[in-house]
């Protein structure tokens, strides 16, 4: 059984950063496409990016150019780091794997989640 472990959300204000972390444990770390998805009060949860084992990512232009995904395979870990926060970036920050390895937006193709971390941006 996978088990995500997120952290590193928090407060800040906008225009800072921050670093999300998430764990990964369980299985091969290598048969995985990791994305981070993000879920705001009151709207469906969405995609945000997402990183092959081979290091192939996907944006959401939403965060293209201010978030930037990567993986420690190493590690066993993906990070999310977010720079110029804005107070729209505001929501619950969730881990996701996806089996198989293959990129993809839909929430529905990934088998693993995280219990997600919140992320406040203040105006």
């Amino acid at each position: 059984q996978v088990q995500l472990v997120e952290s590193g959300g928090g407060l800040v204000q906008a225009g800072g950063s921050l670093r999300l972390s998430c764990a990964f444990s369980g299985r091969i770390f290598s048969r995985y496409f990791m994305g981070w998805f993000r879920q705001a009060p009151g709207k469906e949860r969405e995609f945000i990016t997402g990183i092959s084992w081979s290091g192939g990512i996907d944006y959401a232009d939403s965060v293209k150019g201010r978030f930037t995904i990567s993986r420690d395979n190493a590690k066993n870990t993906v990070y999310l780091q977010m720079n110029s926060l804005k107070p729209e970036d505001t929501a619950v920050y969730y881990c996701a794997a996806n089996e198989g390895g293959g990129s993809t937006r839909r929430s529905y193709l990934y088998d693993y989640w995280g219990q997600g971390t919140q992320v406040t941006v203040s105006s």
